[in-house]
């Protein structure tokens, strides 16, 4: 099916451009034009205010939206990320398939409402409270997949390999009943999600929750087995302690570990990466492997401060992702992953380059393409990419009188609402002046499942 739109304004490849004309086919750019006549624009659906290419979230878990503001009260001086894990598993025993979909529901029409268009799932709630697989083995997944068909984002689901509590295979623990396969299932649950899925909004890839979850022979083995071009994620480095204890275990450093034991490249997104030393940024920026961050849930759990300024000054990659979901803001991640950098280095204006010295620019257009890269996707406004962008209210005094190019900058950084007012993806509009039509049914199932759940 073709489409066409024209945009007064759009943030394309090459920067801001007027008049600008969008053919779609079939849910992909096949031209994109600047500079056209008002006559150009005859038989195009209008699109109202600054067009901007859709934000990847490139990292979830949605069940955990559920419990965003319930871990905010000190049960011990020493409160970290690991007493907050165990609320964390607290929740996750009673979570039912009907809960999840409806979290993930909810969740994906928010984060489209807040400009995101694709979100990767990483997803290790598989089984039953019991620790045994469901009948269908691929149920939960297929419940976060099946939200995301029904809100209307693409999705890269990850199911999520977990074997182990500790480094060195250690046995699991109770709390971890319900994430648990060997390498055998896993595999068998990759092969029966790779069914019947949709391929331009639909894609999957593989994912290691971490390096105490998994062994180096798993390792392998999945990267084996499984397609050569899927992505590849895993949590690492995100937290002192698990630092220690593979040093302990290993002599080496997570990301050292990695790089030396079994090597990655541009495929593998690495999660938080919080604690790394010089070497080790030096190594990932090599490998364009992209860093995932996730600023709020990075400050939620008291993770650190990745140094993104040594990363982009050797050429690394990253993006960008909500985690636990305290915050479905685009432009709050946005904003905390450069004002961490300023409050460490007590500077300003850290996150840029010689050639984007626009902060908001930079890291808008930088997060955009390490999440395509990521989830193994091509979105954004170019020949050849899935269709998926968002329009702006401009009606802000602060965005009514910006220019183009202080767009991002006043939305980042400037005003305290949020200005997303249309979402397209691959050509279809899913939210409308700020609307979502499942939104009403979504937020009534929702709020009856979490009064049974947390009452």
């Amino acid at each position: 099916m073709n489409k066409f739109y024209f945009a007064d304004q759009a943030l394309m490849a090459s920067g801001w451009a007027n008049n600008v004309k969008i053919s779609v086919v079939d849910g992909v750019i096949s031209q994109i034009e600047a500079n056209q006549t008002s006559q150009a624009s005859k038989g195009c659906q209008r699109l109202t205010g600054p067009v901007l290419p859709g934000m990847v979230n490139l990292h979830s878990h949605a069940f955990q939206r559920a419990m965003a503001g319930l871990a905010e009260v000190c049960l011990d001086p020493k409160d970290s990320f690991w007493s907050w894990r165990d609320l964390m598993y607290g929740l996750v025993a009673k979570l039912n398939p009907e809960q999840v979909g409806q979290i993930a529901t909810y969740l994906y029409i928010e984060m489209l409402k807040a400009g995101y268009t694709q979100v990767a799932e990483f997803h290790y709630l598989h089984h039953q409270q019991s620790g045994q697989a469901y009948d269908n083995p691929a149920e939960m997944a297929l419940q976060v997949r099946q939200a995301a068909v029904n809100a209307g984002i693409g999705q890269t689901l990850l199911p999520v390999l977990y074997s182990h509590s500790g480094f060195g295979g250690q046995a699991p623990n109770p709390g971890q009943a319900r994430f648990i396969h060997d390498l055998d299932a896993y595999l068998r649950l990759q092969e029966q999600l790779g069914q019947n899925i949709a391929p331009l909004k639909h894609n999957q890839g593989l994912c290691f929750h971490s390096l105490r979850a998994v062994t180096k022979s798993q390792i392998q083995a999945s990267l084996a087995s499984l397609p050569q071009n899927w992505p590849v994620h895993i949590h690492i480095a995100e937290q002192m302690k698990e630092v220690n204890d593979c040093i302990s275990w290993s002599g080496q450093r997570p990301v050292e570990w990695l790089a030396n034991e079994v090597g990655f490249d541009a495929r593998w997104c690495l999660i938080h990466a919080t604690h790394v030393n010089k070497q080790e940024v030096q190594t990932i920026a090599n490998s364009q492997a992209v860093v995932g961050l996730c600023p709020s849930t990075e400050a939620n759990l008291g993770d650190g401060i990745f140094p993104i300024t040594d990363l982009v000054a050797q050429g690394g990659r990253l993006g960008i992702g909500s985690d636990s979901h305290v915050c479905v803001s685009v432009a709050e991640e946005l904003r905390l992953l450069e004002y961490g950098q300023r409050l460490r280095d007590q500077q300003r204006n850290r996150v840029y380059s010689s050639d984007q010295p626009s902060v908001g620019d930079f890291i808008y257009q930088a997060s955009a393409a390490g999440g395509n890269a990521a989830c193994n996707i091509k979105t954004g406004l170019a020949v050849g990419a899935r269709a998926d962008f968002i329009t702006l209210d401009t009606s802000h005094p602060l965005l009514a009188s910006a220019k183009p190019e202080q767009l991002i900058n006043r939305w980042t950084f400037g005003i305290n609402h949020n200005p997303v007012k249309d979402v397209f993806v691959a050509g279809e509009q899913v939210v409308t002046a700020g609307c979502h039509k499942l939104e009403a049914n979504a937020s009534g199932a929702l709020t009856a499942s979490l009064k049974v759940l947390l009452g």
